[in-house]
């Protein structure tokens, strides 16, 4: 994702040469990336990707169980609903 809005930026500001208001959509595209686009990765606990030193675990990884979890408990209710379908899907996945 960086690399296309850097490449996006870089030629907004070579357009910009000929009209200024790429400059300024340049600086916009710029902006909305850092304030929405790199999410909490920017954020999280360190390079190295170990446990914050409170000994909690990362946001990052926090938010992958989050998922996770929510994940499963969905297919759990799937299965649970239609049990025809889900068998259909498990012999279908087993060939």
């Amino acid at each position: 994702m960086g690399t296309i809005v850097m490449s996006g930026t870089v030629v907004l500001v070579i357009l910009g040469f000929g009209n200024h208001v790429y400059w300024l959509a340049a600086v916009a595209v710029l902006f909305l990336y850092v304030q929405y686009g790199r999410g909490s990765s920017a954020t999280s606990g360190g390079a190295g990707g170990g446990p914050a030193a409170g000994g909690s675990a990362p946001a990052d990884y926090r938010s992958y169980r989050e998922r996770r979890d929510t994940q499963a408990k969905w297919e759990r209710r799937y299965r649970r609903e239609r049990p025809l379908e889900a068998r259909r899907q498990a012999r279908e996945k087993a060939n």
